[in-house]
């Protein structure tokens, strides 16, 4: 019982950084979209903050609980994984299809890494206002503890959009990037390639999170060391190697 009711905690708290992330990873696809011509995401309400527009029931509530509960019992450690619902693009009414595609894909990893600086200029903020008021005890460590979430929440996500492989946004620039004919032999793999994410996260490697985990990792180290207040996000949450 104490266990669950820990990882019920534990999901309580993370759900504000990770729905804050999720939902501007996805408008910022959008607004980039209407930017570059196609405004279908705006018309549909997708160009906004309110996290009910982008989530998706299987891929942001099922999978993620699926798969966090039962690491969290086998493992002892807890792993997220989900999407949320796709911004809807025409690519036909972008100004540039090939390349603006590409624009709108890296739209959601910049925007994370964006969230990711400003939850560690929280972080430091909150040090600033320390030194002129007093706050409580509880407060204090409650917000910090929010924003680590948020800075590791922000990268994580990042880096697995930024994979090769479609549907993510990774795999969207590489589309771009490749000649015609060999993009469209690429574009084939698409309905695979959550399946395959899904396979690199359960297949380990030796050590839990699987292989997916430590091949995010080094990106995330790498991203974390440039972050404001890196190194009171490492003392919360170790990397490792």
């Amino acid at each position: 019982m104490d266990t669950i009711l820990h990882t019920l905690l534990l999901i309580l708290f993370i759900a504000p950084p990770v729905l804050l992330a999720i939902t501007v990873h996805e408008a910022a696809h959008g607004w980039v979209a209407s930017r570059r011509g196609d405004h279908t995401a705006w018309l549909l309400g997708r160009v906004t903050f309110n996290p009910l527009r982008h989530i998706d029931p299987v891929g942001t509530v099922l999978v993620p609980a699926l798969i966090f509960f039962s690491s969290k019992t086998l493992l002892g450690m807890p792993l997220l994984f989900g999407w949320a619902k796709p911004v809807p693009v025409d690519w036909r009414r972008l100004h540039n299809p090939r390349w603006d595609m590409a624009l709108v894909a890296l739209a959601g990893p910049a925007a994370n890494l964006l969230m990711a600086i400003a939850w560690g200029l929280a972080i430091k903020l909150l040090a600033v206002s320390l030194t002129v008021a007093s706050l409580p005890e509880w407060f204090v460590i409650l917000f910090v503890e929010m924003c680590v979430v948020g800075v590791l929440i922000n990268l994580f996500l990042m880096a697995l959009n930024m994979i090769p492989l479609l549907p993510l946004d990774g795999g969207r620039v590489l589309n771009a990037l490749l000649p015609r004919r060999l993009a469209a032999q690429f574009a084939r793999l698409e309905p695979y390639g959550l399946i395959l994410l899904l396979a690199l996260l359960l297949l380990p490697d030796g050590r839990p999170p699987g292989l997916l985990g430590h091949v995010l990792r080094p990106v995330v180290t790498g991203a974390l060391a440039l972050m404001p207040a890196a190194d009171l996000v490492r003392e919360y949450f170790p990397l490792g190697d």
